[in-house]
């Protein structure tokens, strides 16, 4: 006799939707942040990404990981990885939509706010991809400024291209750049770098020593760190040496990672290996932090999306899961908790996409200055807060969650990679007092971005007065994080308020006033309008 399966109360796949077009917050702070000419092209990516499709090429990236092959079938060295083809289709996607290099081409006003709200999208599907497009992102301005560089390394960098051929770059229509700053005794301090380089000629120079995590091995090109006679600096080292042969990387080991399956990292030995300085010698750390600017950007852009995906994934399952008579979204328990996570999910999407501004205007002054603060205060406070919803939207879904093919196994164990990735919490708490303690400038611009949004709400313009009194207390390191958190949650108050968010706004603004970061979903206060919330934070029906 055949068993019957009672598929009875359980809530159908979350796919065939559109991720941007469901998403209010992410479409309100696109044309709030000067890219509205972009709607109708996000609108079809999300279409796209939405679709069962891409949801099933994320899952066969991460289900068949990169496997490294250190000798070909001669006994050769290789030091090469093997990726499922859909990995390759999510770099052709990502170049091809100008997220891994030629943004920068991309003269109209809002084009890295256009950029950012695609990576989120994006992130809801597969982050893996997401290390080479950010890389290769940061590195085309830095590049910039290398003449020796320009042809043909700028040029197939910033092409809409992906060729993953195991070529010479002028053999290539389009390129990727990685980056290898990390060795085994220093992570986060990269001056204690113990990798040399000596000048070799013709404008190059020869690296021996090793990296601990080299990101993306088959990139055509890494930016790496190495110290020279003239101190720490940077260096640009391609795959094949100018003799067309393979430079001299050895692949020691592929490292096993907890998450980030898609993707493949390496240690590696510099064997000779050679590289053209990028800069001037001993300047490598500005070089890096340069880059930083922009990969951490990226972080935070990508926690975004990682965090809008598993909540949706969160209120699709509530609105069609029923306990106790009714649908859990109608439980008023619930209803908290999953309110409570659309504010957090709303406030990021806002501060990422008013960071992502300031990079488009970065022509004037005060948005570069608000930038070099901005920038390491997203990246700490974005990325922190992500683990802690992912783990409550399993929660949401109970065992359906916990399982592999629940879709949250791999958000969840993705979620602290950003927050380790290109600087650790303290150290972005600590670039947020730099910034703030080296340019004057910074302070006024950061206050008169807060104030835009007083008059809204008395609680914001409490909070207001007390970042300026801490301001001008001066923070001090050991209270870095407790400052960077209030300034975090003041400042995304400011931005839901002055967007009109209405309830979703207001109820932010009042439930992060001086509220703990530890604190746990779901402790709105009773007569918050939690229908209010849920329907701003939108979910285009199945």
């Amino acid at each position: 006799m055949t068993a019957t399966i009672d598929s009875t109360n359980q809530a159908p796949p979350l796919e065939n939707h559109n991720r941007y077009r469901g998403h209010r917050v992410l479409r309100e702070a696109v044309a709030r942040e000067g890219a509205a000419w972009a709607d109708e092209e996000l609108a079809a990516c999300g279409q796209a990404l939405g679709s069962s499709h891409w949801i099933a090429q994320g899952d066969a990236a991460n289900r068949y990981p990169p496997s490294l092959h250190m000798l070909d079938r001669f006994g050769e060295r290789s030091d090469s990885f093997e990726f499922h083809p859909a990995w390759h289709a999510c770099l052709h996607w990502l170049k091809q939509h100008g997220l891994a290099g030629a943004a920068w081409c991309d003269e109209r006003a809002g084009a890295q706010v256009r950029r950012a709200a695609l990576f989120q999208l994006f992130a809801e599907i597969e982050c893996g991809s997401l290390c080479p497009t950010t890389m290769s992102h940061s590195a085309a301005p830095v590049l910039a400024r290398t003449p020796a560089l320009a042809e043909p390394w700028r040029r197939l960098l910033m092409a809409a291209e992906y060729d993953p051929r195991d070529l010479p770059a002028g053999d290539k229509s389009g390129l990727l750049v990685g980056m290898g700053m990390t060795e085994r005794q220093g992570g986060s301090d990269v001056r204690s770098n113990t990798t040399r380089a000596e000048a070799a000629g013709g404008g190059w120079y020869r690296l021996e020593g090793h990296k601990w995590f080299f990101s993306v091995p088959m990139s055509d090109a890494h930016l790496v760190t190495a110290q020279a006679p003239g101190g720490l600096s940077c260096f640009f080292m391609p795959r094949f040496g100018p003799d067309g042969r393979r430079n001299g990387i050895r692949i020691i080991r592929a490292k096993d990672k907890l998450g980030d399956h898609a993707n493949a990292s390496a240690e590696v030995q510099f064997d000779a290996a050679l590289a053209l300085l990028v800069g001037e010698e001993g300047r490598g750390l500005a070089t890096v932090l340069e880059m930083a600017n922009h990969t951490r950007l990226d972080c935070a852009n990508g926690s975004a999306g990682i965090m809008r995906g598993a909540f949706a994934e969160a209120l699709h399952h509530a609105r069609h899961r029923r306990a106790f008579g009714k649908a859990l979204v109608d439980q008023p328990l619930m209803a908290n908790v999953l309110a409570d996570m659309a504010l957090e999910v709303a406030g990021h999407v806002a501060l990422c996409l008013r960071v992502a501004a300031t990079v488009d205007r970065r022509a004037d002054e005060g948005e570069a200055a608000l930038g070099r603060l901005l920038t390491p205060l997203v990246k700490y406070w974005v990325c922190k807060r992500t683990p802690a919803l992912v783990a409550e939207a399993m929660e949401v879904l109970g065992g359906n969650g916990y399982v592999e093919e629940g879709r949250m196994a791999r958000p969840f164990r993705q979620s602290p990679l950003n927050s380790i990735w290109e600087g650790s919490g303290n150290v972005m708490c600590l670039d947020v007092l730099r910034a703030l303690a080296r340019a004057p400038r910074v302070t006024e611009a950061l206050v008169a971005e807060l104030e835009r949004a007083c008059g809204h709400n008395r609680t914001h313009d409490r909070d207001v007065t007390h970042i300026k009194n801490m301001l001008a207390a001066g923070p001090v390191e050991c209270e870095a994080r407790h400052f960077a958190e209030r300034l975090a949650l003041v400042m995304e108050a400011s931005l839901l308020l002055r967007a009109g968010a209405g309830p979703l706004a207001d109820t932010f603004t009042t439930s992060r006033s001086g509220s703990s970061s530890g604190r746990a979903f779901g402790t709105l206060p009773a007569g918050s309008d939690f229908a209010a919330i849920l329907d701003h934070a939108g979910l285009e029906p199945a």
